[in-house]
């Protein structure tokens, strides 16, 4: 039986936070709104990607390794996934359908894999098609290098601009002061390809010597939340800062986004990472958050069911269990929300192609929202 939990809905304000160098105040805003969460699938672990197929039956990556694809109610688990290093933050990750699934049936899909003369893992992304219950036509696109055994930040979110190239992310493997602002190492980046996996001639460092030819931007510290902006054809990502400095920003060609020189964060310890939070070289966060909500998961809201969202932004919250809704001005924040609050560690948070809201969270499984 489904699980259905009423709430009105809550928007709180998040008072005196920092926005590009000055404090400003975001004025409450109430809804007079109500939903419900409806459980749509149980006893999930760790679900960290989630895509629909055309019959509308859902494939979801356990970090743990399982690719799951549910139908009809019931969970089968997919063979032939490809083997991942499941350490840390590391596993299988996110997923994606090509734009023209219908007509050439590839999935996408990042994990963290231990291919490599050295010891660890370090993130990949292939592409395959899907037959019956198992993965066929596996194709490795990328891998990073070198291997590490460090158990942070491997990324990784996939997503594809209007033009069918390929975006996705891998985080700095907690090697900050050596990965991001290098753009001949790995990691710390946002790639661009072509849906083959070739690299665009026109990518910002593709004639720099011993640069990686697929980096599209760098700077970056661990990005797990990228979605397409469906007004302007942007892609939108955001980024774990350090204890605060989490991040939304814009994907630009060859942009520096400033990990770790320019930062709105601090050490875990308390201690200065840097004494900059701007620079002239450095392409400022669109929104920043002090605390951190440690961002999961992002979406922009497309469907006329929620007719006061639409517009908004959504990004999970693991450490707070609930999903925020940002009002967007153009390219702006300009009003924080609570959803979904006390949900649990929010992993994913994607439009279904039936216009809901979907959100996964850890430790259960992935749930839905109805308005009413």
């Amino acid at each position: 039986m489904k699980k259905y939990i009423s709430i009105a809905m809550a928007f709180v304000v998040f008072a005196s936070c920092a926005q590009q160098k000055k404090e400003n105040d975001i004025a409450l805003k109430m809804e007079a709104q109500t939903y419900k969460i409806e459980e749509v699938v149980k006893n999930l672990s760790i679900p960290w990607g989630m895509v629909w197929l055309p019959d509308g039956s859902m494939l979801i990556t356990e970090k743990d390794g399982r690719l799951i694809h549910f139908k009809d109610g019931k969970k089968v688990s997919i063979a032939n996934v490809p083997k991942v290093y499941n350490s840390g933050q590391g596993g299988l990750l996110d997923i994606e359908l090509h734009p023209d699934y219908k007509d050439n049936g590839w999935i996408y899909i990042t994990y963290a894999s231990e291919e490599g003369a050295e010891k660890g893992g370090h993130t990949a992304l292939m592409r395959c098609k899907l037959d019956g219950n198992s993965l066929t036509n596996l194709e490795k696109l990328y891998k990073a290098e070198p291997n590490t055994t460090a158990g942070q930040h491997f990324g990784s979110r996939i997503e594809f601009d209007d033009d069918d190239f390929l975006y996705f992310s891998i985080g700095e493997r907690g090697e900050r002061d050596v990965n991001p602002q290098d753009i001949t190492r790995d990691g710390g980046k946002i790639y661009r390809l072509n849906d083959d996996g070739s690299i665009p001639e026109d990518n910002p460092f593709y004639n720099e010597p011993n640069a990686k030819k697929a980096i599209y931007t760098y700077g970056n510290r661990n990005p797990q939340g990228m979605a397409k902006n469906p007004e302007t054809g942007k892609i939108w990502i955001h980024e774990h800062g350090p204890k605060g400095g989490d991040e939304i920003n814009i994907v630009k060609n060859g942009a520096n986004y400033g990990w770790p020189t320019v930062t709105y964060g601090i050490n875990y310890s308390g201690t200065k990472i840097t004494d900059e939070t701007s620079s002239p070289e450095i392409e400022s966060p669109v929104y920043y958050w002090v605390p951190s909500i440690a961002p999961s998961g992002m979406a922009f809201v497309t469907s006329d069911k929620y007719p006061n969202w639409k517009g908004k932004l959504l990004v999970g919250s693991l450490k707070f269990a609930y999903v925020e809704l940002l009002t967007l001005e153009g390219e702006k924040v300009i009003n924080r929300e609570k959803i979904a609050q006390d949900i649990g560690r929010v992993r994913n948070v994607k439009m279904g192609p039936n216009g809901l809201i979907y959100i996964a969270v850890e430790g259960q499984g992935i749930f839905r929202l109805i308005p009413e």
